[in-house]
């Protein structure tokens, strides 16, 4: 982000303008900002703000005036009411904004009118409704670190969540790193001069732009200046109950967050009232690769929601649900019995048809509390955003009463959460009007009777506007001007309105103020008399209302903490009944989980394709356990591999979110990590090659499994020469299976036959493939997983599908030949570049077809102590004379 000074040369800014050097005052508390200074109905930039946001925000750029020096001082400007429109389109350039506002009114302003930065604007800290994406949080991160640990923090400013980390050990920032792809933060801290590592962002993905990252003074990560900061802002004596005392670097990144968000918006946050220290050990982790590969959240081939598992799963009716949704997703549970209360909570709305249809009707009508309490405490809410809490608030009483029958614990908990507030609902209904002004400014969001002095001051206007009309119908009848007009403007004031062709009848005490070129405005004494009664009435009416209206503003804010619980209570009863709709519609079924190592799915399907796919899908068993628990998949391309490894991530990964899973049956232990190896193409633009993408992505999941983790290789080897690949895959293959530390639950699929031996020689492995058959020379994919090793590749077959020239797919053919008989030139090479001497009209054949492989797969079928040494001696000369043969 591109960093703005505005300052101009010293000498300049003392001997500037008052004006002027206000606004060198004023800049120099917002540096790395583009000051919005306030100008009568303008906002205007001045010096490298102007040169900066004019390119930016395409607008003429021009100079107010000269400087001392006689120098033009580069100058642009927006009209203040569209201020909230040029702040976003700079927000996402990358730049900062500071709005600087008029404090006092000019009327009695002595000297230049007094004025103050309200409030800076920043990627994390725009709380626009344009800007915001509904679904989506808006996270600020601060990471501190040490040679060994590093914390984090990060806090959505929007809603009020805060959460804090810390990670010890070599790998903390690979931690960070998956910390940042699971919360996407807008905006990251460091302190000066700890620049964070290179390839901090490296998996970020092409998911939008990554973070700007702003430095800031070490000092605002002390722990001891950070801890008082907490302690103050949640009311409390000890970080203890947070789970903080024993985290210093958490508490330093927890501190410098809070006082950034205070230092830019000016005002309380009332609304950040707690803060939830994570555990690594509480939730399934997923890391960038495997988040981005399971197409959690984004879809690698639309780039966007659609197509992604979380646009399948999303039935929530408000945005805080499908916030919660998101959170849900990309941070399943471990506990297996906070799990099993969702599931419970899942199942009793899945069966519950009728009451889940009331419930969801219900919440349709509750808008973004979390959200309107952050403008509310912030104090940037509306009339119009307090009766949309008061409306929200007034629809718990019907939720309660629709789970107040409930039997899964997590039901009945949620009807205790769910706190109508009745202070605050009826402190909004009693003060503000049912369709108030979308601004204060606008009037009238003020009930009657809610001030006497208010009510007087409203009828003083009626009157007087009633008045000016019987003036104006007094006056045209004693001129005899019919076109004559009463009218206003800020500048005179109340007027009476002549055309020039009606000048000879206006009477001789008609005061003239103002000529124009076809009427001419004149005032009486009388009409000015009435002008100050209904101006000043104006005048306290706006003052009235708005002391009113702030009174209402921190009434409400005094509540922040139970209006919040009753967010997340809405939040958490909107995703549960969303998962219960798509379990009833998507027909998925309540999974079993245990503590265990079984893996047992029945009939399972990839909940993605199958909702998306105008096919049917064709479901698939999975069963892994401690005798079987390494799968070597084979099987042709465009077979349902990748998709049979996707789908067995998505049904334990869901079931552990909370949510019923696409089988028929499903038993399930509770799983530590999911890893996934499937591609690196979306990382070749960070100049790294494909094999050594997938080296270092095997590399990381072989550190950091267990045996309770879930492991999903596809491919390993490819990108590298065939035996090499070979020989790593097989490696890869020995130490999962053998390791002790590893031995975890894996599917390896793979295109080299050859794997298929290690299903005879270690423990623990075992041999499926995806079953395809050949039709008049077409390949057909059952896409149907069966127990066994696949004897066929049909490569060769899928590129014809491809549409590659018939001319290439019969040389193809000749040359897979070639290299599958071992056809050698005089040189003891594979003959590829000539014609086979074996003939046309080759089909492609197993990697195991030539006599060699044929005698040592006869060799392995062998039992020599159940032969006689004459039978032995027979089997020898055989397989002898096959060998022979090949010479």
């Amino acid at each position: 982000m591109a960093t703005s000074t505005g300052r101009a040369p010293q000498k300049t800014a003392k001997t500037a303008t008052p004006a002027m050097r206000q606004f060198h005052e004023i800049k120099a508390q917002a540096e790395d900002a583009i000051l919005f200074f306030r100008m009568g109905d303008f906002y205007e930039m001045f010096y490298d703000d102007a040169l900066k946001a004019s390119r930016a925000l395409e607008l003429t750029l021009t100079s107010r005036q000269k400087d001392p020096s006689g120098a033009a001082i580069p100058m642009c400007g927006i009209p203040y009411h569209a201020a909230d429109t040029y702040v976003g389109r700079l927000i996402r350039r990358g730049f900062k904004v500071a709005i600087c506002d008029q404090v006092e009114d000019a009327k009695e302003a002595k000297g230049v009118v007094r004025r103050e930065i309200v409030r800076i604007v920043t990627p994390s800290t725009y709380l626009h409704q344009g800007y915001l994406e509904a679904k989506e949080p808006s996270y600020l991160m601060a990471v501190s670190s040490t040679k060994s640990a590093a914390g984090a923090a990060l806090v959505d400013l929007s809603t009020g969540d805060f959460v804090a980390f810390e990670f010890e050990g070599d790998d903390r920032w690979q931690k960070i790193a998956e910390t940042l792809s699971t919360y996407r933060p807008r905006e990251i801290l460091y302190p000066e001069g700890k620049s964070l590592p290179d390839d901090i962002f490296a998996q970020w993905g092409p998911e939008g732009d990554a973070p700007i990252t702003t430095e800031r003074d070490n000092w605002r990560f002390e722990h001891e200046a950070s801890r008082s900061l907490l302690l103050r802002q949640f009311a409390t004596q000890s970080l203890e109950g947070f789970g903080l005392e024993s985290k210093p670097l958490a508490v330093g990144a927890a501190g410098a967050a809070l006082q950034y968000l205070q230092e830019t918006q000016r005002g309380e946050l009332t609304h950040i009232s707690g803060i939830r220290c994570l555990e690594e050990a509480d939730y399934l982790i997923l890391d960038p690769v495997t988040q981005r590969n399971l197409e959690l959240t984004h879809s690698l081939s639309e780039g966007g929601r659609s197509g992604s598992l979380i646009d399948v799963l999303d039935h929530t009716t408000t945005s805080m649900g499908a916030r919660t949704l998101k959170s849900w997703l990309t941070r399943p549970l471990v506990d297996i019995e906070a799990i099993g209360r969702r599931l419970d909570a899942v199942e009793e709305l899945a069966f519950d048809v009728i009451q889940r249809a009331k419930i969801r009707d219900t919440l349709k009508d509750v808008l973004d509390l979390e959200r309107l309490l952050a403008r509310v405490t912030l104090g940037s809410a509306g009339p119009r955003d307090f009766v949309g809490l008061q409306t929200s608030l007034s629809k718990m009483p019907a939720l309660r009463g629709l789970t107040a029958e409930a039997n899964a614990v997590l039901l009945r908990e949620l009807n205790e959460a769910l706190d109508p507030v009745e202070e605050v609902r009826d402190d909004i209904e009693r003060t503000l009007v049912s369709e108030p002004p979308i601004g204060l400014k606008d009037g009238g969001a003020i009930r009657e009777h809610v001030s006497e002095e208010l009510d007087e001051l409203r009828r003083l206007r009626s009157e007087g506007k009633s008045t000016l009309t019987e003036i104006e119908k007094r006056e045209r009848a004693r001129t005899g001007i019919t076109s004559l007009k009463i009218r206003f403007n800020k500048v005179f004031g109340y007027y009476l309105e002549v055309t020039k062709s009606k000048l000879d009848a206006v009477p001789d005490d008609y005061i003239r103020k103002q000529t124009l070129v076809g009427a001419e405005r004149y005032i009486t004494p009388e009409l000015k008399e009435y002008e100050e009664k209904i101006l000043g009435a104006e005048d306290r009416i706006q003052v009235i209302e708005r002391e009113l209206f702030e009174a209402l503003n921190q009434r409400v804010r005094s509540h922040a903490p139970r209006i919040r619980a009753t967010a997340r209570a809405v939040a958490v009863l909107d995703v549960l009944a969303g998962l219960a709709e798509v379990a009833t519609t998507a027909n998925l079924t309540k999974p079993r989980l245990h503590n265990g190592f079984e893996i047992d799915v029945k009939d399972g399907r990839h909940p993605v394709i199958e909702a998306t796919s105008q096919e049917p899908f064709v479901p698939n068993d999975i069963a892994l356990d401690e005798n079987r628990y390494v799968v070597i998949l084979t099987g042709p391309n465009m077979g349902g591999k990748s998709t049979y490894l996707r789908q067995t991530a998505l049904i334990v990964l869901m079931a552990q979110m909370g949510s019923f899973v696409p089988a028929a049956e499903a038993k399930l232990p509770i799983v530590d990590r999911i890893f996934t190896r499937v591609g690196a193409s979306d990382n070749l633009f960070r100049g790294r090659s494909t094999f050594m993408v997938e080296m270092q992505e095997t590399a990381h999941i072989l550190h950091h499994a267990t045996p309770k983790s879930l492991i999903l290789l596809d491919e390993i080897g490819r990108g590298t020469a065939t035996y090499d690949g070979l020989s790593l895959a097989w490696s890869v293959v020995e130490h999962i299976a053998t390791e002790a530390k590893l031995k975890s639950k894996t599917i390896f699929a793979t295109h080299y036959h050859e794997l298929t031996d290690l299903a005879a020689e270690l423990p623990g492995v075992v041999n499926f493939h995806v079953s395809a058959r050949e039709w008049q020379d077409e390949i057909v994919f059952l896409r149907k997983v069966l127990e066994g090793g696949s004897d066929r590749s049909y490569g060769i077959q899928v590129a014809r599908l491809a549409g590659l020239p018939p001319s290439l797919i019969r040389r193809a053919q000749e040359i897979l030949l070639n290299l599958e008989k071992t056809e050698f030139d005089l040189e003891g090479r594979p003959r590829v570049t000539g014609e086979s001497s074996l003939g046309s009209g080759a089909r492609q054949m197993s990697l195991f077809a030539d006599a060699e492989d044929r005698v040592v797969s006869e060799l392995r079928r062998v039992e020599p102590e159940t032969m006689t040494p004459l039978e032995a001696l027979q089997l020898l000369t055989e397989l002898k004379e096959q060998l022979d043969a090949m010479e």
